[in-house]
């Protein structure tokens, strides 16, 4: 055993993106072990240190619920591959798998509009955005993201156009976030998640995140970020 626990939080780390990446699945508890030395409460602690630090998301079991991009339930999005089949966190999420899995460069990301309830199944590619008027819509505003990150998982939805997310906005008597049309979300998914399957990876700092949203032509205050990043 290492004299510092925290030592194998990167490890903890690897083996539950890893477990999404290859398999689709969050590790069973042996993997999570394995990972930690042998020790199921080693990496335990490693797995609350990492939700505490916004690497992954934790449900009341102590079972991973999110790790960006991939998500252990169903948030509205299925993400297929070749070879393997996922749950994406969000319409942001379902895109960027293809730009962090080296081994689908192509995915078929299938969802329901929110506003009325039809049907949707995107080719999605790393080389190139998806044709098609759908849009996303993405209620929370970047600094607020992680009050509450999976209200805002659950309210990056993919729908048939800027007309359904205003029925659905009436509906449910909330307020306009952020519309972005498929190709403003294929890139600022393209390079927000680069090198999370490799050791060392660090969450962006705001003034990353900024330069990220920018480059996908994403500016104002809906995509200023808290202090501690998104």
């Amino acid at each position: 055993m290492r004299d510092d626990d925290a030592s194998w939080d990167e490890d903890v780390r690897l083996a539950v993106y890893h477990a999404f990446a290859d398999r689709g699945r969050a590790p069973s508890a042996p993997e999570l072990a394995d990972a930690a030395g042998g020790s199921l409460a080693v990496a335990k602690q490693a797995l609350h240190r990492l939700a505490d630090a916004h690497h992954l998301v934790l449900d009341e079991c102590e079972h991973v619920v999110l790790a960006h991009p991939f998500a252990a339930r169903s948030f509205g999005f299925s993400v297929m591959g070749s070879r393997t089949l996922w749950w994406g966190g969000c319409a942001w999420d379902s895109f960027a798998i293809p730009h962090l899995v080296d081994a689908e460069p192509e995915v078929l990301v299938a969802t329901r509009c929110p506003g009325c309830g039809q049907p949707h199944a995107l080719v999605v590619h790393r080389a190139a955005p998806p044709e098609g008027r759908q849009v996303a819509h993405f209620l929370v505003p970047a600094a607020r993201m992680w009050d509450d990150v999976l209200h805002t998982c659950a309210h990056q939805r993919l729908f048939c156009c800027e007309s359904c997310v205003d029925a659905w906005l009436a509906a449910t008597g909330r307020e306009k976030g952020a519309v972005l049309d498929l190709v403003t979300l294929w890139q600022l998914a393209r390079g927000w998640y680069a090198g999370r399957l490799e050791r060392g990876y660090r969450r962006r700092e705001p003034e990353s995140a900024v330069a990220c949203f920018a480059e996908a032509g994403l500016t104002g205050p809906f995509w200023a970020p808290a202090a501690a990043g998104v």
